[in-house]
């Protein structure tokens, strides 16, 4: 057994005490005890008087100053045990609690598609496609997503989950980095991917949650449904069944073509977002629906979204730890008056 674990112990045994936050402070006990036999006693150098009665002054000396004490040398012993134990800082255990946590569970889906890598966009100066853009947006918005569960669906001709619900954020930025124009197919599969998500938000593997907890889908797309055997209204009417909010974004400029270099706008391009129906599955499932034609509207947009009301639900049972060192403390304090004021009372 350690020394830390017999300190443990010993603290257990105490009345009132779970145990020690600083138990090693416990082996400054011995301390005063060791200094007086190991250290040599102090050699007077002043002239000595010898006397034939020396063996009887000494007793008369000593019975004087058991009479200053009054009999009480135990007094800053004790004292310094309390001392001791209470720089060890005693503790008990309080009260199981469960602290509520404060959090969102949202699942992002991300349009793959092949007008995805469209280059209207513009990021630190320079043009670049609409998958990029979306991606630097996401990335800063998962570095504000602390304590939240998030989840990463694309969908192209069809819909899959890159990462489930989890607070490895990390992982998710990680899958978001990795994912590439086309690689669910280059057609857009808007009602399954809103299927696929609330299937996986309902199959939630947190024990404390509950049926009445919200929970959230943001979907950014560029296009119409073109692909997919679930059509996006009636995904819609399955995500108000089962109590999720989708938060739908049409994202993309009015297009453009390359000339000598130059991004030239192609007028009509941009009317191949389908916002009534983006709107209506908002509206459907309590949610919104934003428009974001530019990569900044586009952060201002998720700026939004990270305004949400946050679910609240218990946290992992702790037992509060309450300091008792005040007691041992106060006792020692108590003991030092005591030997301060017991010899002048005795004189008075």
């Amino acid at each position: 057994m350690s020394t830390s674990e017999w300190l443990q112990q010993f603290a257990a045994a105490l009345p009132g005490v779970d145990g020690f936050d600083w138990p090693w402070l416990l082996l400054a006990l011995p301390l005063p005890w060791l200094a007086r036999w190991l250290l040599p006693a102090r050699r007077s150098t002043a002239p000595a008087l010898e006397v034939p009665f020396g063996d009887r002054l000494g007793r008369v000396t000593a019975d004087a100053s058991a009479r200053a004490t009054g009999g009480m040398r135990w007094l800053p012993w004790l004292a310094w045990a309390l001392l001791c134990v209470a720089a060890a800082r005693p503790q008990v255990l309080g009260e199981a609690v469960q602290p509520p946590q404060a959090g969102r569970e949202l699942m992002l889906a991300l349009d793959l598609s092949g007008s995805m890598s469209e280059p209207d966009m513009q990021l630190g100066g320079r043009p670049v496609d609409r998958l990029t853009a979306a991606k630097a947006v996401l990335a800063d918005f998962l570095d504000r997503r602390a304590g939240d569960r998030v989840g990463l669906l694309v969908f192209g001709r069809r819909a899959y989950v890159l990462t489930p619900l989890t607070l490895d954020r990390e992982t998710v930025r990680q899958q978001l980095v990795d994912s590439v124009v086309g690689l669910a197919g280059q057609e857009t599969a808007i009602g399954d991917a809103i299927g696929l998500a609330v299937k996986r938000l309902r199959q939630r593997t947190d024990v404390a949650a509950t049926d009445d907890q919200p929970r959230v889908l943001v979907l950014l797309t560029d296009g119409v449904n073109t692909a997919g055997l679930l059509d996006p209204l009636k995904a819609a009417e399955l995500a108000a069944d089962a109590g999720v909010r989708v938060h739908t974004i049409a994202f993309g400029g009015e297009g453009s073509m390359s000339l000598f270099g130059f991004q030239l706008p192609m007028p009509g391009a941009g009317d191949e977002i389908d916002e009534t129906t983006l709107r209506r599955i908002a509206e459907a499932t309590g949610g919104r629906f934003f428009r974001a034609r530019d990569t900044a509207e586009l952060a201002g947009i998720y700026a939004e979204i990270d305004r949400l009301e946050p679910v609240e639900r218990p946290g992992e049972a702790v037992r509060p730890r309450i300091e008792r060192y005040a007691w041992p403390l106060g006792g020692a304090l108590a003991l030092a008056l005591l030997a301060f004021v017991r010899p002048r009372w005795r004189r008075a």
